[in-house]
């Protein structure tokens, strides 16, 4: 169902692209919205090393929200900050695609505990993130993605 990567020299391990999906903070979550078109949205995610799953958070209402309700088929995008070679001005990328299901979670607890959990990819300020949930926890959504594919790929510009 899924292709192949064609430049098989340059496709990451599993191991690889789960590393960069749990240590890169953001990336693209892309689906189909109005009319067909596709709609592709930037926004930070958490992966789960005990499910396998990516969680994503944000409000309740919107065209993400009405996009995934319509179909739950998605890829996301994640990429790292490259690195270039002494002397050299191209840019090495290594980037993970994921093609899978999407749902909806709509328990307090679950929310609440992955919202945390993402939070301290940008912060470890306990306090901080205890406020932001108590603020904005009870208006959000959680949006957690069971992958079916999952390709990686290093290019280098040039």
């Amino acid at each position: 169902m899924f292709r192949e990567m064609l430049r098989k020299k340059q496709q990451l391990t599993d191991a690889e692209c789960i590393e960069i999906l749990k240590n890169e903070p953001r990336g693209v979550l892309s689906m189909l919205g109005d009319d067909g078109y596709p709609y592709g949205v930037p926004i930070n995610h958490y992966y789960c090393e005990a499910d396998g799953r990516i969680y994503f958070h944000g409000g309740k209402k919107g065209h993400r929200i009405d996009a995934v309700r319509q179909h739950d088929k998605v890829s996301f995008c994640v990429y790292d900050q490259g690195w270039r070679e002494d002397g050299d001005w191209a840019l090495h990328i290594r980037s993970v695609i994921v093609f899978g299901r999407i749902e909806l979670i709509e328990d307090r607890e679950t929310v609440y505990e992955i919202s945390r959990q993402l939070s301290y990819k940008f912060t470890k300020d306990e306090a901080y993130i205890a406020h932001e949930i108590e603020k904005s926890g009870p208006g959000t959504l959680l949006l957690a993605l069971t992958p079916e594919h999952m390709t990686g790929k290093l290019v280098k510009e040039s």
